[in-house]
């Protein structure tokens, strides 16, 4: 069963940035790009200066399975996709994805600055959203969050931290340059209301 008309949304942002709570906020199903990462020991994950898995390189995730289970979840309604696990570094099981006559679906995670060229080359257009926050308070929501998961040791998000806030600008041009368009929270939340 095709679902015609499906307004299809794909949210870009630095981690922490509020991608999450927005697609929450809008209330229409979401595929989390973040679950179609690779486990931490796939061939050839990429490595950071201090010798752990770059999360941040869009080479430690799968695009063509994600934008496969985008495709079929517009052309049949329901996907099933993997669940990822940030504290294992692993998949942990999978769960669907249901459209239940929602007329937005939204696409959200880190790589969705790269992945807007995979989906228009699947022949997908969707609309392109960069959830435009300050630095600031981005590292303190991405520190928070990731703490109370207790997604990896504190160390190394602190490092990391610090160094995707010094990498915010660069993503935000990436993102223009792409063909997002950059909005606030309460932008946002106006526009995709």
């Amino acid at each position: 069963m095709s679902e015609p008309g499906v307004r299809l949304v794909l949210i870009a942002g630095p981690s922490g940035s509020g991608k999450s709570r927005l697609t929450r906020a809008m209330g229409c199903p979401s595929l989390r790009l973040d679950d179609f990462y690779f486990d931490a020991d796939h061939p050839g994950m990429p490595r950071t200066t201090l010798g752990i898995t770059d999360w941040d390189d869009p080479r430690s995730w799968d695009a063509g399975a994600a934008v496969d289970a985008l495709r079929h979840l517009l052309a049949d309604g329901e996907v099933e996709v993997p669940s990822y696990s940030i504290a294992a570094s692993r998949r942990t099981g999978t769960h669907r994805v249901r459209l239940d006559g929602a007329r937005s679906l939204t696409a959200e995670g880190i790589f969705a600055i790269e992945f807007l060229a995979t989906c228009r080359a699947a022949g997908l257009a969707p609309e392109a959203i960069y959830l435009d926050r300050p630095a600031p308070l981005v590292l303190v929501l991405r520190m928070r969050r990731d703490l109370a998961a207790r997604r990896k040791p504190p160390w190394i998000l602190l490092r990391r931290g610090l160094a995707l806030c010094r990498a915010q600008p660069d993503l935000r041009r990436r993102a223009v340059a792409a063909g997002f368009r950059p909005l606030s929270m309460r932008q946002a939340l106006r526009a995709l209301g």
